[in-house]
């Protein structure tokens, strides 16, 4: 998208490159886990500067973000990031989402602007048990949900946060929609329209593109060690309810 901030952002376009480390973020403890490996790239969906939410005005080790690119950039380590094209593209975020959840087919959504995707269940579930199902595959912590009354079999997917395409979600004839960072007003109003919804988490949902990213590279480039992060993992926690 216009918007967005994806490609090379950090380090020499003309380096040579033997060693990958693929993660959702680039973390201060994912460019730890690159040095310790001697990685000379990492490849990324989230930009490590997303300038349309934080706009790079200065690198400075007294700021979060600074002390990122700083120790990004002394340990010679490259980072090549995509992000709204890699939601949008065929395979990509929101194609890997509706596999994992074993929906049949993956169609683009129209009104959605190619990002959320729709696919069907073999036979109907009750939301809970399809909530439970989600929250397994996705291994997530915890997940919210809204119900709307509804049995759930053709569900719209939509990795990170899509709330905003719900009602495009409901045109294209879905029940339940799967996505993240809803806010209180996006279940009530989804719950108003007729539509299941469900928060599964950003990392959860949008995590699992990197395993298809680290197998893309690994036949694209077959002399490159190519790994996924093993020090990345969603950081929300839930208390259980105890009443």
């Amino acid at each position: 998208m216009e918007w967005d901030n994806v490609g090379l952002l950090a380090g020499e376009p003309e380096r040579t490159v033997k060693k990958v480390l693929v993660a959702l973020d680039i973390t201060p403890e994912v460019v730890e886990e690159a040095q310790k490996g001697e990685y000379e790239l990492i490849v990324a969906h989230h930009p490590v500067m997303n300038c349309h939410w934080n706009p790079v005005q200065t690198v400075r080790t007294d700021t979060p973000q600074g002390r990122l690119l700083i120790n990004l950039l002394r340990s010679g380590i490259s980072a090549i990031c995509m992000h709204t094209n890699l939601d949008r593209t065929a395979g990509g975020v929101n194609d890997c989402l509706t596999r994992v959840l074993e929906l049949s087919g993956s169609e683009v959504i129209p009104g959605t602007e190619h990002i959320c995707r729709m696919g069907s269940l073999e036979e109907p579930l009750a939301l809970p048990e399809f909530a439970r199902r989600v929250c397994h595959a996705l291994k997530c912590n915890g997940l919210r949900y809204a119900d709307a009354g509804k049995p759930v079999s053709h569900i719209g997917v939509g990795g990170g946060a899509c709330a905003e395409y719900a009602k495009a979600v409901l045109a294209a004839g879905c029940d339940t929609f799967v996505t993240a960072d809803i806010r209180y007003h996006d279940f009530l109003d989804a719950a108003a329209m007729g539509l299941n919804i469900i928060d599964a988490g950003h990392f959860p949902t949008e995590d699992p593109v990197c395993y298809a990213l680290m197998d893309f590279l690994r036949r694209t480039f077959p002399a490159l060690t190519v790994e996924k992060s093993a020090v990345h993992r969603e950081i929300i926690q839930y208390i259980p309810a105890e009443f």
